[in-house]
């Protein structure tokens, strides 16, 4: 990949920015760490310059680097062996770039068990916890454990926050939280927790004043759930323990008879390593195509590929089933929102889920536009349908600052 780098014109934007409220965002992934760098006050988050490390631990890295207004500021291939490496190129691109130190660090953490439900500042008690939980996530809470421990060593004495994605779901009523197992399991944390929280908050934040009683939240993307939100609180949601279950999502299974699991253990002597790896990392969308998790390159493939095209028949169907459940777990529908890579930005999707769902007055126009803000429902509907962004990172800066900085939830 060509390098392209130009002066952060943020630079000018954060000038005269007041260096207390100043906060780094940091998301990541097994193999990538995005960031975002924003400016924080009682008003909302302006956002200075956003990133990615991708491909962390292989040879064809990808370094990048947007202002706030999307122009790219730098896109470099980059060897990155490490988390600790791609928080250390972010703290170096932010020193040669003359942007300002951030006051706080936030961190998006999917599970932190059953001991930690709410947004909290890091000490040392919350770190042990916060490795307890690994147990529940895996894939995910390595490298964002390791992404804390490095992010302390490089922005020395700046406090850090975890926002989690299980938050928003903390809430749930006994009759969905409870799995249906034994009572010493339960004891012991293993309940739904729900994922997908920050992007949930995101979305009611961005409706502000018209959420309605009864709003849906599909969320899809790589990873994908359908939450139930009534009266603006999370009151049922489609992933479980981990953020394996639900619908079917790019390469994972979602929800799976358990009775599948138990053969590939007595019959084919699957281990839990390997039925983790075959749950999460080799089924879902590139399970059922043999060929790509990616939704884009499925559609590509799909006028020749009868795999492809059962893989996104198979996606829309599941995420339409899930909607119908949360729709009787709310007892009807006023809102639907899509959101996520996929639900934001594929209109064929949101049609395809869309339309079976007629019968409760759920129909696009024949577009299936759905842009960002904008109903897509006919008029006079019981339920209109949005596309809106996922602002995850709004909503991790927004706690930390409140957290950290504001000294107030």
């Amino acid at each position: 990949m060509g390098i392209v780098t130009t002066t952060p014109s943020p630079g000018a934007c954060a000038a005269g920015a007041d260096a207390g409220s100043i906060v780094l965002a940091l998301n990541s992934g097994s193999s990538s760490l995005k960031f975002g760098l924003y400016r924080v006050d009682a008003s909302g988050a302006d956002m200075l310059l956003t990133g990615e490390a991708e491909a962390i631990g292989e040879e064809r890295g990808v370094f990048h680097v947007e202002d706030g207004s999307g122009g790219t500021l730098v896109s470099e291939a980059a060897t990155l062996p490490s988390q600790r490496d791609a928080v250390a190129r972010i703290s170096a691109f932010l020193t040669t770039t003359g942007m300002p130190p951030p006051a706080a660090v936030g961190h998006r953490i999917v599970h932190g068990g059953p001991r930690l439900r709410q947004h909290c500042l890091v000490d040392e008690e919350v770190f042990s916890k916060l490795e307890a939980a690994a147990a529940f996530a895996p894939v995910h809470m390595p490298p964002a454990l390791a992404v804390i421990a490095f992010a302390k060593e490089h922005f020395a004495g700046v406090p850090q926050v975890a926002c989690f994605d299980t938050a928003f779901h903390s809430g749930l009523p006994d009759i969905a939280r409870t799995l249906p197992i034994p009572k010493a399991l339960r004891a012991e944390g293993v309940q739904r927790y729900g994922f997908h929280g920050l992007s949930c908050e995101s979305i009611v934040r961005q409706l502000g004043n018209e959420v309605p009683r009864r709003l849906i939240i599909a969320h899809l993307g790589n990873g994908a759930s359908v939450t139930a939100v009534k009266d603006g609180k999370s009151i049922d949601t489609s992933m479980g323990l981990t953020p394996s279950g639900g619908v079917i999502m790019g390469t994972r299974s979602g929800d799976l008879d358990p009775g599948v699991l138990t053969y590939l253990a007595r019959e084919k002597s699957f281990d839990a390593a390997m039925l983790e790896e075959l749950v999460d990392h080799r089924s879902g969308l590139l399970g059922l195509s043999g060929t790509d998790s990616d939704m884009r390159r499925l559609r590509e493939a799909a006028s020749s590929n009868a795999d492809a095209r059962l893989a996104i028949e198979m996606f829309c169907y599941s995420v339409r089933k899930q909607i119908a459940a949360m729709i009787a777990a709310l007892g009807g529908i006023d809102l639907l929102v899509f959101t996520g890579g996929i639900g934001e930005n594929d209109a064929r999707a949101r049609a395809v889920i869309c339309g079976s769902l007629s019968w409760f007055d759920i129909s696009l126009d024949e577009g299936g536009a759905g842009s960002a803000g904008d109903p897509t429902s006919e008029p006079r509907p019981r339920c209109q349908v949005r596309a809106l962004p996922s602002r995850e990172d709004d909503q991790i800066v927004l706690h930390t600052w409140a957290l950290a900085l504001h000294r107030r939830p």
